[in-house]
């Protein structure tokens, strides 16, 4: 699984007007399964997120994770994080999971996080979504499982 963290202040998502998921401090994590993925790889990425330590702490230092300021967590689909720009000027998205199978992968981290104490709302899978967010830092980081 591929995963942009992005540390916000809060995070909203939009689908057709409609505010689907929110959070306050904490993560806006964009999440792409990919070919191959498996449950162990979302609770892999998942653990590895909830105890990554980007958070600052009293003396300004990143210290502390998402769970130590119980921050809460925005979850939204982005298969497009599969991108692959090698060749052309057209991204080609073949590395991406199936649908079906993404959006149960995707599902499958969401709830994770929620099981590991991080209060977790998500966006709709597959759907023209708007996602606005205060960066806080700005702190972005990029993983995979």
């Amino acid at each position: 699984m591929k995963a942009l963290l992005q540390r916000v202040s809060d995070a909203k998502v939009h689908v057709d007007e409609t505010l689907i998921g929110q959070c306050g401090p904490g993560l806006l994590i964009l999440i792409c399964a990919m070919q191959g993925d498996t449950q162990a790889d979302a609770d892999k990425l998942a653990t590895k997120i909830s105890k990554l330590r980007i958070f600052t702490d009293d003396a300004g230092k990143m210290n502390l994770s998402v769970h130590d300021i119980s921050g809460e967590a925005l979850v939204v689909s982005q298969f497009t994080l599969a991108a692959d720009t090698s060749r052309g000027n057209r991204p080609g998205f073949s590395a991406a999971e199936a649908p079906t199978e993404g959006e149960k992968l995707y599902e499958y981290f969401a709830a994770a996080l929620d099981r590991l104490g991080i209060p977790t709302q998500t966006g709709q899978f597959g759907a023209d979504m708007k996602v606005s967010l205060t960066n806080d830092g700005p702190v972005t980081i990029w993983m995979e499982s």
